[in-house]
């Protein structure tokens, strides 16, 4: 087999098993790795931290109707809003510390409530 039909056949090969992992499919060589963070109650972490709906979109860097669509149900936060949300609901002042700089308008918000 020439050279370059060995490459033909390996790239064949290789989308063929790309598809079939795509689809859902078990592929011999593939390992997949997954980080479940779980659910995120955005609206009781908004809550704890004293905030609007307002100041938590610009916070998570949102669109606040995004935002809103997270409290009543209708989409699921994901990635790294859902990372954020779980890190401001275990940790919520080093996070407005670390976006201080950013919104300190909210970071003094949260200083003035204490």
């Amino acid at each position: 087999m020439s050279e370059m039909t060995k490459f033909g056949a390996d790239l064949i090969q290789s989308m063929s098993e790309a598809l079939a992992h795509a689809q859902g499919k078990d592929v011999a060589g593939i390992k997949v790795h997954s980080v479940d963070v779980g659910a995120v109650d955005a609206k009781a972490i908004r809550k704890k931290l004293d905030l609007t709906q307002d100041e938590m979109a610009t916070v998570l860097g949102t669109s606040p109707s995004g935002y809103k669509k997270w409290e009543q149900g209708k989409r699921q936060p994901s990635g790294a809003a859902r990372t954020l949300l779980r890190v401001m609901d275990r940790e919520p002042e080093a996070v407005l510390r670390a976006l201080s700089s950013n919104d300190a308008a909210v970071a003094n918000k949260k200083e003035a409530a204490h």
